[in-house]
């Protein structure tokens, strides 16, 4: 019968030894290292902030290290940007600051004010959607649709740089938008047929 490595007597030792040593630690030494733990990670520090953001007005006091992405779907509760890797490499939470497509999970919510902040709620003119919006439902150009929104807001960047002459080139100036499910034929017909419009 094969032993089970993961719960061995070994490893029960180990843990029960760990747990018993941290647990007769003196209260003095717990004591030293919330203290020392208040130098490393610094309080939370709020400041008043005035975003324009799909050409309304927001004031809120936000924490000076929020990214524009948290305070978009946390704090304004516009959730269709959506949180992917949180690293800047998967595209998912793009938004427009003056027109031009940026990472908002790179970009600090400070350093938008004055600024215009456009999400994916704000690309539809009431109940019409965007041509990019109408072209990717026509094209089939999201399958889950948890990128949707940040390919729609490249997409449309790309369309206005004006990097559509051929498929390699907009494949070229989208590869920052990642898709699981693979809609890629989808989204590149998609800006084409905008392009072309």
């Amino acid at each position: 019968m094969k032993k089970n490595s993961n719960f061995s007597r070994r490893f029960f030792l180990k843990t029960t030894g760990a747990l018993t040593l941290l647990a007769t630690l003196p209260a003095s030494l717990k004591a030293a290292y919330i203290q020392v733990k208040q130098f490393i990670v610094p309080a939370k520090r709020t400041a008043p902030l005035t975003l324009q953001v799909n050409k309304k007005s927001y004031t809120l006091d936000s924490d000076t290290r929020s990214t524009l992405l948290d305070l978009l779907r946390e704090n304004l509760g516009l959730t269709g940007t959506k949180k992917g890797c949180d690293h800047g490499q998967c595209g998912a939470c793009t938004v427009h600051v003056d027109g031009v497509r940026v990472l908002s999970c790179l970009t600090l919510s400070a350093s938008t004010v004055g600024k215009d902040v456009t999400t994916i709620e704000g690309i539809a003119d009431g109940e019409h959607l965007h041509p990019m919006q109408e072209a990717f439902i026509a094209c089939d150009g999201f399958q889950c649709g948890y990128c949707t929104p940040g390919q729609i807001m490249s997409a449309i960047a790309c369309v206005k740089e004006g990097h559509t002459q051929s498929i390699e080139e907009i494949k070229e100036f989208m590869s920052g938008n990642l898709c699981r499910c693979g809609a890629y034929n989808g989204i590149v017909e998609s800006i084409q047929k905008v392009a072309q419009s």
